[in-house]
């Protein structure tokens, strides 16, 4: 029986849902990268930051290639550049409306 979309909708944010593989995800939107500088961009451990590329890779999200002795990590597809720059849009939207509200809520206190 095939996993309905809504599920495998939700297991593809699921795999997204750490802060450390979408700072890794952020990192690649600029192109390829070494381990070696995505653990110098990101305030972890290299045993945690090995785990959480495993798990972007065991999803798709990301491809590894080996270069020498070196891995060098990218997205696996230039769509989840898009699907971050929504994110970032959505929200600095909703933060502007909850800045407004704010707005109100002080004025209504001092007024």
């Amino acid at each position: 029986m095939p996993v309905p979309l809504y599920q495998a909708k939700a297991d593809f944010f699921r795999t997204l849902g750490h802060p450390a593989r979408i700072r890794v995800l952020e990192l690649l939107q600029e192109g390829p990268l070494p381990v070696r500088d995505l653990l110098a961009q990101i305030d972890i451990e290299a045993s945690s930051l090995s785990q959480q590329l495993a798990i972007l890779r065991r999803a798709g999200v990301v491809s590894a290639e080996r270069e020498g002795s070196t891995v060098v990590y990218s997205l696996a597809t230039p769509e989840l550049a898009d699907l971050l720059d929504a994110v970032r849009r959505i929200l600095t939207e909703m933060l502007v409306d909850q800045g407004e509200l704010l707005a109100e809520l002080r004025a209504e206190a001092h007024g």
